[in-house]
């Protein structure tokens, strides 16, 4: 099937450029583009694309907030969010707001590709250790259940309902490791990771990899870990 692909970004030279490089893949098509978060909310609607590329910082709306409209609605698109290094506190936010994921903005076109790819198929782009440590940076257990599905109180009840590889699981999503990684610590097959994911996935209402991490660090089960200084 091709993805089809609503690219947002206020400077219009990176948003042809992303557009060329997205189109020029034979499984993906560009829908659209919007120069501001308000036109990126208005044509998710009306084209209802698979997959929305959205930069952080854009007049009229921003893409964090452009980002919580988009995935608010019913049958939303997946939002994969472009930021730089400078715009690190907005990474959690991003997240928090129903972000699939993120890649910085100077990435190189074969991975912005394939993060189109992974979390147009229901995964989500948090494997990079940079991204583990600001996920660890920002995520504090002080900060309300936000888009996650239920709230803290009900998601802490549906904890019960998990068995303990699948907690055991969660913690090890939360901690930024890819499902070869849980299956090589946990000493297990990869597709019964899967399994286990899904299961905690439908059990406690999330969407994908990314809201899990968020729940696990709202209800204290994984702590923020310092950013590495050399990152």
């Amino acid at each position: 099937m091709t993805i089809r692909v609503l690219v947002a970004d206020d400077q219009g030279v990176v948003r042809a450029g992303f557009a060329a490089v997205i189109d020029n893949e034979e499984d993906m098509t560009v829908v659209a583009e919007a120069a501001d978060g308000a036109a990126a909310v208005r044509l998710a609607e009306e084209l209802a694309p698979d997959v929305v590329v959205m930069d952080v910082r854009m007049p009229e709306l921003d893409g964090i907030a452009a980002t919580r409209i988009i995935t608010g609605r019913q049958d939303a698109p997946r939002v994969l969010v472009l930021t730089t290094f400078d715009l690190d506190a907005y990474v959690f936010d991003a997240l928090r707001s129903g972000a699939s994921g993120f890649l910085l903005k100077d990435v190189h076109p074969s991975e912005l590709l394939q993060g189109i790819r992974v979390v147009a198929a229901g995964e989500s782009v948090l494997s990079p250790t940079a991204t583990r440590r600001l996920i660890g940076h920002y995520a504090t257990t002080s900060v309300p259940v936000a888009g996650v599905g239920p709230g803290a109180a009900t998601a802490m009840r549906e904890l019960n309902s998990l068995t303990g590889r699948e907690r055991n699981v969660l913690t090890l999503i939360a901690a930024g490791l890819t499902n070869r990684e849980i299956a090589d610590h946990l000493g297990i097959a990869v597709g019964t990771v899967k399994s286990h994911v899904n299961a905690l996935l439908r059990k406690l209402g999330l969407r994908d990899r990314v809201q899990a991490t968020i729940l696990a660090y709202d209800l204290g089960l994984a702590r923020p870990v310092p950013p590495d200084p050399c990152l």
